[in-house]
């Protein structure tokens, strides 16, 4: 199991949101909602730059982000960057260490949006909205991915 934000993390996420939802995922929605998720995935053309706003400083201290780059259905990207690189996404977004954390442990991603756990900072909210769906989607992949935390959540 890969450490939070880490290099071999950030390769697990891609993998899984290679691989997409399991069967077992998808048996919970309609298959309505499946073929919009395709169909957005195959022409999705954008980037997500998704921030830890509180890393702890055993983890670095500043701001970490798992920037995810989309292109014809497929990652095209996926990695961690850190405060001296850029920051060019189509969306930046960002959430608290402690919310990360729920996430990684079973918290429900469309929930983590809806009570605005992470939040747009950057980007065209309405355009990012329009494919909502998607994004919580694979944010939920993102949650299921396994991760070891080598510190405990801040007070």
């Amino acid at each position: 199991m890969a450490e939070f934000f880490s290099k071999q993390w950030a390769e697990d996420v891609r993998e899984a949101l290679q691989a997409g939802p399991s069967e077992e995922v998808r048996g919970n929605a309609l298959p309505e909602y499946w073929a919009f998720f395709d169909l957005i995935r195959s022409i999705y053309e954008g980037s997500w730059a998704l921030g830890v706003r509180d890393l702890p400083k055993e983890m670095g201290g500043a701001p970490a982000y798992l920037y995810v780059q989309w292109s014809g259905g497929n990652v095209t990207d996926c990695r961690i960057i850190g405060p001296d690189d850029p920051l060019e996404a189509t969306y930046v977004l960002g959430g608290s260490f402690a919310d990360w954390k729920k996430l990684v442990e079973g918290y429900d991603a469309k929930r983590t949006v809806m009570y605005r756990k992470i939040l747009i900072e950057e980007g065209d909210i309405l355009e990012f909205f329009k494919t909502i769906y998607f994004f919580v989607e694979c944010l939920d992949q993102i949650g299921r991915v396994d991760a070891t935390f080598p510190v405990a959540v801040p007070a």
